[in-house]
């Protein structure tokens, strides 16, 4: 390519058609928003996860720890012996 070819092809291009302009600045400027919603939006969805994970195990240890109880209550009433032991499961067992 000769200078002289050179120097016309660069006299033809104007500034407008290289650069994006105002509509790509635009363009550029909705996506960037898009994306810092969806991570916004993503970390609080991460966030409940979480929060909703951590209330399930509290629940379940208190439901686990509530079965153990139960359990070791009425061991409890059949150690006491006597009548209490006898008694039948209607009536709520009585304390000497």
């Amino acid at each position: 390519m000769s200078p002289l070819t050179a120097t016309v092809l660069f006299a033809e291009v104007r500034e407008e058609d290289v650069t994006p302009g105002v509509i790509g600045f635009l363009v550029t400027f909705a996506v960037m928003a898009a994306v810092v919603l969806l991570i916004v939006d993503m970390a609080r969805r991460v966030r409940r996860t979480n929060q909703r994970a951590e209330i399930r195990e509290r629940l379940r240890a208190e439901y686990e720890a509530e079965q153990a109880g139960e359990a070791g209550s009425l061991a409890g009433d059949d150690e006491l012996g006597g009548a209490d032991a006898a008694a039948s499961d209607d009536e709520p067992p009585t304390r000497p």
